[in-house]
């Protein structure tokens, strides 16, 4: 058996009327511009499935394979995790249609939007569209088209899109996945360490004018309420750091770099996503990066609908 993933350490704790009523334990990696490791805590060498904060990398890997996209807003829905607004659903539904494909061509499982008022608004109806991940899958399927590919069996792990996508992400980790798992969205998912999640981002980032991973970071730098929604984690960071590219995933990950600074990927173990923010913002400090989004630094606790506390870095 090879290694696993030994947890992380405390790194947020839960503050209320001055009392810590709870805490958060992760992992984070630090690296500088030149890949180095700047600053550490908990395990991040181990394993973990990096969900979707693979997608910006495997929208490459679809540009590698034939995709072509004239509107780079687009690109960031395709490298998207959105929580269904309205400006999501219409430009999924109009991707579909630039490749003569419909919702049901998708096989992410059908779903309800993210987002309170686009859930209300939906009736209560889960739809394949409304997934979160259905701008990957419809970026999947027209590589597919492009590449001459059958559409019915995109999401399997045996599929040739599917394996070009794997290699991508173990190209830009630097090494070599622990595991292979489902996804939420019914696609593959690969176990990296941290310190691989990192590396990946960090050539992200800095990838050179006319390559194809300069052409998604940019498009997620200029679509960040694409990649996430109207107020959310990496639309609020994207819009307060110059540069920055990040994406969150799933059970607590979230990875961001900037270049000619760095990079960073956060695990948090419990999978609570309200501590993310405090260890990003807080790392991303220690690579002299002035990141200023109270929202996330320091996430407020209420109380009879005021606030009475705060989630806090220890790290």
């Amino acid at each position: 058996m090879g290694k696993v993933y030994e947890g992380g350490v405390p790194l947020v704790e839960v503050e209320r009327s001055g009392f810590v009523e709870g805490g958060h334990r992760g992992s984070v990696i630090v690296l500088d511009a030149a890949g180095n490791p700047v600053a550490s805590a908990g395990d991040v060498t181990g394993p973990i499935f990096a969900r979707s904060s693979n997608k910006p990398m495997q929208a490459i890997g679809m540009l590698r394979a034939g995709l072509r996209l004239a509107d780079p807003a687009d690109l960031a829905l395709v490298a998207a995790s959105h929580y269904g607004e309205d400006f999501h659903i219409a430009r999924v539904r109009a991707l579909l249609r630039s490749g003569g494909l419909t919702e049901a061509a998708l096989r992410c499982p059908p779903d309800l939007p993210l987002d309170d008022a686009a859930k209300i608004a939906s009736g209560g109806t889960p739809q394949r569209v409304y997934m979160n991940c259905s701008g990957k899958h419809s970026g999947m399927l027209l590589t597919c088209r492009a590449a001459g590919w059958a559409v019915e069996d995109y999401f399997q792990p045996d599929h040739p899109l599917q394996q070009r996508l794997n290699e991508t992400i173990e190209e830009f980790a630097g090494e070599s996945a622990a595991a292979m798992g489902v996804d939420g969205c019914g696609a593959p998912v690969l176990a990296l360490s941290l310190t691989g999640l990192a590396t990946a981002f960090r050539r992200l980032a800095e990838g050179v004018p006319g390559s194809l991973e300069r052409s998604v970071a940019d498009a997620m730098r200029a679509y960040p309420e694409l990649v996430s929604g109207t107020n959310r984690e990496d639309a609020q960071l994207m819009r307060a750091v110059p540069g920055l590219v990040c994406k969150v995933g799933a059970e607590g990950v979230w990875a961001a770099a900037v270049p000619g600074k760095g990079a960073v990927a956060i695990k948090i173990d419990d999978g609570t996503a309200r501590a993310r923010g405090p260890i990003m913002i807080t790392a991303l400090h220690r690579l002299g990066i002035p990141a200023h989004v109270p929202t996330l630094a320091e996430p407020t606790l209420l109380g009879g609908g005021r606030p009475v506390g705060a989630l806090h870095p220890l790290w």
